[in-house]
C-alpha cells in the first residue's frame, strides 16, 4: 500500500490531530501521531437513521470494548504491535445537520491522506461514509470501492431526502461511476435499486467471501477503500444496529473476508452502523472491536 505523500503539508496537517485522545482509545494505539502509519477516528453521527437511531455512540463504545481483546490475531498471525496507529478520538460534528456532517468528516480524512496516512473511520450512520470516500477519491483518481452491507443503499432519495444513508452509494455512483462499486452481501432493498445494481455496480447479493474471492484478479493493482456496515451480518450475532435483516453471514465469515483484504491495495476503511443502545450484551459492540482489529492487521503492513 502506498500512501499519498504531500511533504510540504505533512508537518501542519499533524497539527490538526490532538496530541492525545483524552477519552479511551483503541487497544494498542499509538500517542504519537506523527510516526503513526494509521490515524483512527470516529464518526458520530445517526441524524437520519430511519428505523433505530443510536449508532452515534458506536465509536466511543467500540474504543472501549476493544480493551477486552488480545493484540494478537490468530486468523492472520499477526500482532498489533508490530503497527503504529493513532486514535484521534471523534470528530466534531453538528447534531442534526447531514451535509455539514459530510462535509467535516471530507474536509477531516482529507488531512489524513494529506499527511500520508491511512484512515480509519468508526461509524456512525453509513452516510457518513460519503465524505471519507470523497476524499479517497481525491487522493486516489483511480479508486475501487468494496461495499459490504446488508442494504443496497441506491436510492436517489429517502421520503424526499437527498441526503441519507439509504442513498450513500447511489452517491458514490454518481461521484466515482458505478462501474468502480463493488456490493457485497446485499439482502435487501427496492425493486428498483437491485435492479439498478444488477445493471450498472458490481452486484453480488447474499454472500461475501465466494465473490470477493472470485473478483480479486481484477481488483489487484488498483486502490480500494472498503466500507463495512456491521449489518451484513446476521442479527443473531450483531442485534445492536439500526435496520437489522436476518439472513446474514457468520462471524467466522466475517473474519476470512478481511483475510483476504491482505491481497489489495486498500487505501481506506471503515467499520459503520453499531448501534450500543440496541445491545446491551454488547455483542455488536465487541464483535466491531475485532474487526477493526482483523482490518488493521490485514490492511497495514507490519513494522
Amino acid at each position: 500500500m502506498t500512501l499519498p505523500q504531500h511533504k510540504s503539508q505533512v508537518s501542519t496537517v499533524i497539527q490538526a490531530f490532538p496530541a492525545a485522545y483524552s477519552g479511551n482509545v483503541f487497544i494498542g494505539a499509538s500517542d504519537d501521531a506523527q510516526a503513526a502509519q494509521a490515524i483512527l477516528y470516529g464518526m458520530p453521527m445517526d441524524w437520519t437513521a430511519s428505523f433505530r437511531p443510536g449508532s452515534r455512540f458506536g465509536p466511543a463504545r467500540i474504543r472501549e470494548v476493544s480493551l477486552g481483546l488480545e493484540e494478537y490475531s490468530p486468523y492472520l498471525d499477526r500482532d498489533l504491535s508490530n503497527l503504529r496507529y493513532f486514535d484521534a478520538g471523534d470528530i466534531p460534528l453538528p447534531f442534526g445537520n447531514p451535509a455539514r456532517s459530510v462535509e467535516a468528516i471530507y474536509q477531516f480524512v482529507q488531512q489524513v491522506y494529506a499527511a500520508g496516512k491511512f484512515p480509519l473511520g468508526l461509524g456512525g450512520e453509513h452516510l457518513a461514509t460519503f465524505g471519507a470516500i470523497r476524499a479517497a477519491y481525491e487522493a486516489y483518481p483511480d479508486l475501487r470501492v468494496v461495499h459490504i452491507d446488508a442494504h443496497a443503499d441506491l436510492r436517489e432519495s429517502y421520503e424526499g431526502e437527498t441526503q441519507s444513508h439509504a442513498t450513500v452509494m447511489r452517491k458514490v455512483c454518481e461521484t466515482l461511476g458505478p462501474q468502480r462499486l463493488y456490493q457485497f452481501g446485499i439482502r435487501s432493498g427496492t425493486r428498483e435499486e437491485f435492479a439498478y445494481a444488477r445493471a450498472h455496480t458490481h452486484f453480488f447479493p447474499f454472500e461475501v467471501v465466494a465473490p470477493l474471492t472470485q473478483v480479486l484478479p481484477e481488483l489487484r493493482g488498483v486502490p480500494v477503500y472498503v466500507t463495512w456496515d456491521i449489518d451484513v451480518l446476521d442479527p443473531a450475532y450483531v442485534p445492536g444496529t439500526g435496520t437489522a435483516e436476518h439472513g446474514g453471514i457468520t462471524p467466522q465469515e466475517a473474519f476470512a473476508t478481511l483475510g483476504l483484504l491482505r491481497d489489495l491495495e486498500v487505501v481506506g476503511f471503515d467499520l459503520m452502523e453499531v448501534a450500543p443502545p440496541l445491545d446491551p450484551a454488547e455483542l455488536a459492540q465487541i464483535l466491531g472491536a475485532k474487526l477493526v482489529r482483523e482490518a488493521l492487521l490485514a490492511c497495514l503492513a507490519p513494522l
